[in-house]
């Protein structure tokens, strides 16, 4: 009889917990889809002015996401700071506080030298090789897009606060209305609609900014005037030093940032590759790796999510719990990668088609080369959402070293290599490349799980 009284009451917390999990992951996976959403909208309005346009915009928005992937990392260390805080002691304003403090210096902190450098983006890319027909037009946009670097690290770390505090539906409705705004602006200012000056690309550029400006400055009035919220009193002595803090921030968000880094710049020197083979293998990838994101944002939400739930069990230091929050978000990150694998494989063309005229005769290469990527893409969709789930696991463990290192051993380390020995001296061009990438993935991946799985005799559970 205890046994099943003890399995129903196992059976319970793991229902419980995936209660919790969804009611957290969902509004976190809607809002990355949201994010995303902005720039997928900007790629297909950079769409109608031509092939050039969606080429050029391609190579300036990675460069620039280059950089801020790595203060989006450091900014995303507030999460399991907070849940962890109040997985010891509920009541405990004061470090939560202070670790939106530190987040928000630290933002600045990122945004200065992220300015200086994306100012000169044009000299980059050529440096880089790229042509400089599209080196300049994506230089132009950079030099306005780049101004939105500061007001969205600010919404992330409020986003983290909330997330942390298990209440995202705020910053999933600034995202929405950040969207919606962004589709608008986009429109008005990069084809010159309602007497407003046709920008081309620089205006997708200012559109960004300013709709990300707004989403600031929507959870900056929610956190401020929220009851809920303001108990923490978030902006108090934002002005006050307090490096203990911005320490803790730098600490366990400067592994992320640059672990995210290496995942990132690996597919941003994807992009850069490409552009040496070719414009239409260039705009095949800015479409193939747009989609495959839009479907990443699943195990990434639900990765969100675990670093919340893992974080306030360790906090509390509640083994079983932090099993069942993390167990419970790998399976529903994983399990979801499998219906967008089938999706990529059964609709590739529909799915550009989003993106680019399928019907233009101009347009067929792209179109051609942009399904082999799709159907590559959804060979790896199963391990990009394991690791992705398995780097918020450990981030709830305050554990970033060991999986940054992993990172750059799986990404540069074999990815890169191997797409360029593949896509060059093999021949097999853009396609070798992306094999690359999910072979970095998949490494990636295996080790994550592995370490999570390791996670009592590596002595991961006694940091507190």
């Amino acid at each position: 009889m205890s046994a099943i009284i003890d399995q129903g009451t196992a059976r319970a917390a793991w229902t419980a917990e995936a209660r919790h999990m969804l009611a957290l992951g969902w509004p976190l996976i809607l809002t990355n889809l949201a994010q995303t959403g902005m720039t997928t909208t900007d790629v297909v309005m950079m769409g109608r002015l031509g092939a050039d346009a969606v080429a050029a915009g391609a190579l300036g928005a990675n460069l620039y996401f280059g950089f801020l992937i790595f203060g989006i990392g450091v900014m995303s260390a507030a999460s399991p700071l907070i849940a962890a805080a109040r997985g010891r002691d509920d009541a405990d304003t004061d470090t939560v506080r202070r670790t939106v403090r530190a987040g928000m210096w630290a933002a600045l902190a990122i945004a200065l030298p992220f300015w200086a450098i994306l100012w000169n983006g044009e000299s980059i890319l050529r440096a880089l090789g790229q042509d400089p027909a599209l080196s300049a037009l994506a230089g132009s946009y950079l030099r306005v897009l780049q101004w939105s670097a500061l007001p969205f690290f600010v919404y992330l770390v409020l986003r983290s606060f909330m997330a942390a505090l298990e209440r995202p539906g705020w910053s999933l409705a600034a995202v929405v209305i950040g969207l919606v705004v962004n589709a608008g602006l986009n429109w008005l200012f990069i084809f010159g609609h309602w007497g407003f000056p046709a920008m081309g690309l620089p205006g997708s550029g200012l559109a960004t900014a300013l709709s990300t400006t707004l989403m600031a400055g929507i959870l900056a009035v929610v956190v401020a005037k929220d009851p809920y919220f303001a108990r923490f009193r978030p902006f108090a002595g934002l002005w006050r030093p307090d490096l203990a803090s911005f320490r803790a921030i730098w600490r366990i968000g400067l592994p992320i940032g640059a672990m995210l880094a290496f995942e990132v710049t690996i597919f941003n020197a994807a992009v850069f590759l490409m552009g040496l083979i070719g414009p239409a293998p260039l705009a095949a990838h800015a479409i193939a790796i747009q989609i495959a994101s839009l479907a990443f944002m699943v195990p990434l939400g639900f990765g969100q999510a675990a670093t919340v739930r893992v974080g306030h069990a360790y906090g509390a230091g509640d083994r079983d719990a932090i099993a069942r929050a993390g167990w419970t978000a790998y399976g529903m990150g994983v399990g979801t990668m499998v219906v967008t694998a089938t999706l990529l494989v059964l609709f590739p063309r529909a799915l550009i088609g989003a993106f680019l005229d399928i019907g233009d005769p101009a347009n067929a290469e792209v179109v051609a080369q942009a399904v082999i990527f799709l159907g590559i893409a959804a060979l790896f969709q199963i391990v990009d959402g394991a690791q992705a789930v398995a780097a918020g696991m450990l981030r709830g463990l305050h554990d970033t070293r060991v999986p940054m290192i992993y990172a750059a051993l799986g990404y540069w380390g074999l990815g890169l290599p191997l797409g360029v020995l593949l896509a060059f001296p093999a021949g097999l061009g853009g396609a070798g490349i992306w094999t690359g990438l999910a072979s970095a993935l998949a490494v990636v991946a295996a080790l994550m799980t592995w370490r999570w799985m390791q996670r009592e005799r590596l002595g991961l559970m006694g940091r507190r």
